[in-house]
């Protein structure tokens, strides 16, 4: 079930070089979903954070920062309210960006990034990369980085995560998956790891052994996975109707999101801080929040179509808190939008 190998190149090398696996673009959800009608919603504030379309944005947990990735200008770094980017990153020199999948750390201090072939890491203090590798064995489909940098987990499409510590050169590979991995999500310090793949199974594992410590079993393959920064619920999704929060410690579940449609696929997930509330966003420009005892729907947004499209659409890439009367999005729009939450 686990592979255990030591690099023995110095990780901090900023040259590209070859390392092991391949880093895939992550799983599109560009397809829109057949859904009732939604009525439009006012943003309190628009702030436009890529000239064309965006390929993949994270929020971080806080809601201070965003990282966008768009075709012509890269990997660009938004701090909440400023009106230009205080970083702007190029993921592998000239030529158009294809960075699909961005991950920014709990504690705000690094961002993870992957295209089809290699993966990043970027310092948020010094606004410079740490490392870059690539990879040759099958491609990466989703990234994500702890605090510090510690570790970065990649999730590839031969089945296969991966724990990396950047600063040592350990690795080791999860083996658990069958088929593709979709999604991944790691705990802020580095020590549990959450995938989901086209095997129809999630699992929580430790980083440390590469053992299993509780499986999620679904109908259909699992599109999304997202772990509480606290540790106390992991939510995952599939590509039908089960949509599901656990209790992180026991593995029991705790609610199934209450939703009609015979199809939701969820591009983003994060829990409130005070673990009462899930916000996620969606391929149909919707975000939604729940109630995470009941999982009742407690609000719905509607974010901005892209520029020119017919019929409108966008995806819905990043959700985050401001605080407890405010929320983020960013979507394929290239629109970062701040809505207004309403009474539970």
């Amino acid at each position: 079930m686990v592979n255990v190998v030591i690099a023995k190149r110095n990780p901090f090398d900023r040259n590209h070089y070859q390392l092991f696996p391949k880093a895939s673009l992550i799983c599109s959800f560009a397809c829109a979903l057949a859904a009732c009608t939604v009525p439009e919603t006012e943003p309190e504030k628009v702030w436009r954070h890529a000239e064309e379309a965006a390929f993949a944005a994270d929020i971080s947990p806080d809601g201070r920062f965003a990282v966008v990735s768009s075709l012509m200008h890269g990997i660009n770094v938004w701090q909440y309210g400023k009106a230009e980017p205080i970083y702007q990153w190029s993921h592998q020199g000239a030529g158009n960006n294809v960075v699909v999948s961005v991950h920014i750390s709990a504690d705000n201090q690094f961002v993870a990034t992957s295209d089809r072939e290699a993966f990043a890491l970027w310092s948020m203090q010094r606004g410079e990369p740490v490392g870059f590798w690539r990879i040759d064995e099958s491609s990466v489909r989703d990234i994500a980085v702890a605090n510090e940098g510690k570790g970065i987990l990649v999730g590839r499409s031969n089945g296969k995560v991966m724990y990396f510590e950047p600063m040592t050169g350990r690795r080791i590979e999860f083996l658990g998956h069958q088929e593709k991995v979709n999604s991944v999500d790691i705990s802020p310090n580095g020590r549990f790891a959450l995938s989901g793949g086209n095997d129809y199974v999630a699992y929580l594992w430790s980083t440390d052994t590469g053992q299993i410590i509780h499986t999620f079993t679904h109908p259909s393959r699992v599109t999304l996975v997202a772990l509480d920064d606290q540790g106390r619920y992991v939510f995952t999704a599939d590509s039908q109707q089960k949509s599901q929060i656990w209790n992180a410690q026991t593995g029991a579940p705790i609610s199934n999101l209450q939703y009609i449609a015979r199809q939701k696929i969820f591009t983003d997930a994060v829990f409130s801080k005070d673990g009462e509330r899930l916000l996620t966003g969606a391929p149909s420009r919707r975000v939604y929040e729940w109630n995470v005892k009941t999982g009742e729907q407690i609000n719905e947004w509607k974010v901005a179509p892209r520029a020119n499209m017919s019929p409108p659409s966008a995806v819905v890439y990043g959700v985050g808190y401001i605080d407890e009367n405010l929320i983020m999005t960013e979507s394929s729009s290239g629109l970062a939008e701040l809505w207004s939450r309403t009474n539970d």
